[in-house]
């Protein structure tokens, strides 16, 4: 992989001899208590500032602060007018924007398009807070307010809508967010390379319409540069054809215009699946997508940060709480992780249902034990309300910690989508030990209690170390243990890129062996996605089979959602798979689309609620599976419906503990209930 400049490698701005803020200034009057005439660079976020590290807005402000520069923040303005985009002024260089830790849309509407009350990136938890299509809104804004200053996006929303993509909420391929936003630059996956470049570069004066030459950004061209090679790829006869390491940084691919997979279901699929082709930094080549006169284009995406940078990167002066000017108001985002600990980024499982993998890449890049120690004796000494336990370490995964390719060649070369599917690559390194002394050093620290591991744990890895699931299981398991196999049948898994469920029963059996001689009683908590693309009817039974044999009662199930540049997406609008070459007479998929079958859908996977009942008879009488409604212990709903219950009054009403706990499978107490399945 090309070597790259170091991120704290630049000579310093000159506004450093200000030193460090308190917190990164909200209103002039902060900012008059720092010395400053204006900010260099002003961040806009959908999200309340909390000045911790697990907020992008304080990452990106920090790091900036580091270099340099003096960053103030508009958080959450009132979209309404200009006037919150202009309390802090013009900036000297740019404004950045965002619209927080999530896509505006996902945060804002659940699966089922209805809108959600709360928001957890809110003071008080409050919804209403930021628009639909967050990035696009404040842009204009800011465009309005300050015509001729420069405008950088980024963060997850813009990531993921870099080109043309399916938009679940308006069921319709939108173009890049470049375009509909007006900004001058995007930047893509963890951007902390180019955010310091494009800094650095607009203060010495360089035209923001000439910075076309880094990594993990997206620009707007009429015409392509006359040195550059173009492969055509925008039929699905087209297929991008290898060129010589020479040529490859003059390389670009010509995807199919933003119209044609607009129009074009099928072509969008063969777009979707050579974005994904090109996601590695050690070969993916330039992509450019015409949109009308004009071309949205992409440079490679970024190189990953070395173990020192992302050491410094998460060592910056964070006051780990929120802004000040929120008051007593909790923000519940802050709540959940304001005693976790980020050891890692990226991830290489490839679900086709997650979006990490497009935003920060499959190359696991990772903090080193000292550093991580170092940020829970920070915590213990200095936040608020620390009781001794530390809530989390982890990141996308709990468990892919120092993980990675077994050679770098291989690794630079490599084009599979995941690492883990099928099987476990043979190339790649799965020794635990490191995270397995990273969990033992931190829990001996003085002052920490616990160490609780709240990160997804990528069961299928964990079995290949048993001594990892003994030390999670015996010391890191707070009673409760989150795991996702998301389905059990093998047409959901394989359209997911998910292990098949054996592997869940070797976690499981690791699981509750070292309980037992741990001396624990303690349970796994499994994840399950409804109306998933490749899940039948037929399907979704035997799932509800499997959770009524082992005894799993959901309180809260999880709908697909169709979130921007995932591939599942793509399978979704197209009905093929972008696993593989897509042709016209490719593989079809099935898709679950409808209120009523993702209605069904969710009910199976809660089939223990008599609510659901009466959609249930009616499935398995059209399924031919009559001979599962009854009260035997086999069959999966009762004949009779207990009053009040499911718009139905059939016999009567159950007495209310027996109802509540039979085949639970959990201690019969609050906690147990409550705890939900996504």
């Amino acid at each position: 992989m090309q070597t790259v400049r170091g991120l704290f490698s630049h000579r310093k701005h000159w506004a450093a001899r200000f030193g460090t803020a308190p917190f990164l200034p909200m209103s002039r009057a902060e900012m008059e208590a720092l010395g400053w005439d204006c900010c260099d660079i002003i961040v806009v976020s959908g999200d309340a500032y909390v000045d911790h590290p697990s907020f992008g807005m304080a990452i990106i402000g920090r790091l900036l602060e580091a270099q340099g520069f003096r960053v103030g923040i508009i958080a959450q303005p009132d979209w309404n007018s200009t006037a919150d985009f202009e309390r802090l002024g013009a900036p000297a260089l740019c404004f950045g924007i965002t619209a927080g830790n999530m896509d505006s849309m996902v945060n804002r509407y659940t699966a089922e398009r209805r809108i959600r009350s709360d928001d957890a990136y809110t003071p008080g938890g409050a919804g209403g807070k930021r628009p639909d299509r967050s990035v696009v809104v404040y842009a204009q804004r800011v465009r309005e307010a300050f015509k001729d200053t420069p405008i950088v996006i980024g963060g997850i929303e813009a990531s993921l809508r870099r080109i043309a993509h399916f938009d679940y909420w308006s069921e319709k391929v939108r173009r890049s967010v470049l375009l509909d936003s007006r900004a001058d630059l995007l930047v893509f996956g963890n951007a902390e390379r180019a955010i310091v470049e494009i800094a650095h570069r607009l203060a010495k004066r360089e035209p923001i319409e000439s910075i076309t030459d880094l990594r993990g950004t997206a620009f707007v061209r009429r015409e392509p540069p006359p040195d550059c090679v173009e492969i055509d790829a925008t039929s699905l006869e087209a297929l991008p054809a290898p060129v010589p390491n020479a040529l490859r940084e003059r390389s670009v691919l010509r995807l199919p215009a933003y119209e044609a997979v607009r129009d074009d279901p099928v072509l969008y699929a063969h777009a979707s699946r050579i974005l994904h082709v090109e996601s590695n930094p050690g070969n993916a080549r330039a992509l450019v997508q015409r949109h009308g006169e004009l071309d949205v284009w992409l440079n490679p995406p970024p190189i990953p940060l070395a173990s020192e940078e992302m050491d410094a990167v998460y060592e910056l002066p964070y006051r780990r709480v929120p802004h000040p000017s929120y008051g007593a108001a909790k923000i519940p985002a802050y709540e959940m992780i304001r005693f976790s600990v980020a050891i890692q980024r990226g991830c290489f499982g490839g679900c086709t249902f997650c979006s990490i993998t497009e935003h920060e890449g499959r190359i696991i890049q990772s903090r080193s034990e000292a550093s991580v120690l170092r940020e829970i004796e920070t915590i213990r000494d200095s936040v608020p309300g620390f009781t001794g336990v530390i809530s989390d370490l982890g990141g996308p995964t709990a468990n892919m910690y120092r993980l990675a390719c077994k050679s770098r060649e291989i690794e630079a070369a490599c084009r599979r989508p995941s690492c883990v599917y099928p099987g476990i690559c043979s190339n790649l390194n799965t020794d635990h030990a490191p995270l397995v002394h990273l969990y033992q050093s931190a829990r001996s620290l003085p002052g920490v209690k616990k160490v609780l591991i709240a990160s997804g744990v990528r069961y299928d890895l964990a079995i290949q170390a048993p001594e990892y699931v003994k030390e999670l299981v015996q010391h890191h398991v707070g009673g409760y243990l989150k795991i996702a196999p998301e389905a059990v049948s093998e047409e959901p898994l394989r359209h997911m890129m998910k292990p098949g469920i054996g592997s869940y029963d070797r976690f499981k059996a690791l699981f509750d062996k070292y309980s037992r001689e741990a001396g624990k009683e303690q349970y796994l908590i499994p994840y399950f996605i409804a109306a998933h693309p490749g899940t039948r009817d037929e399907d979704m039974l035997e799932l509800a089979l499997w959770l009524k044999r082992n005894g799993f009662r959901a309180d809260q199930v999880q709908a697909f959602l169709p979130g921007p540049m995932a591939t599942a997406t793509a399978m979704y609008h197209s009905g093929k798979n972008p696993l593989r070459r897509v042709t016209r007479a490719s593989e079809t998929v099935h898709v679950p689309k409808g209120l009523r079958v993702r209605r069904l859908h969710k009910a199976f996977l809660r089939y223990h609620d008599a609510n659901n009942w009466p959609l249930l008879r009616d499935a398995l009488r059209s399924m031919g599976r009559a001979d599962l409604i009854g009260n035997g212990k086999h069959q999966l709903v009762p004949s009779w419906q207990p009053a009040g219950t499911g718009g139905e009054h059939e016999g009567r009403r159950r007495p209310a503990q027996a109802f509540r706990t039979q085949h639970t499978g959990l201690p019969r107490t609050p906690a147990a209930k409550r705890n939900p399945v996504r």
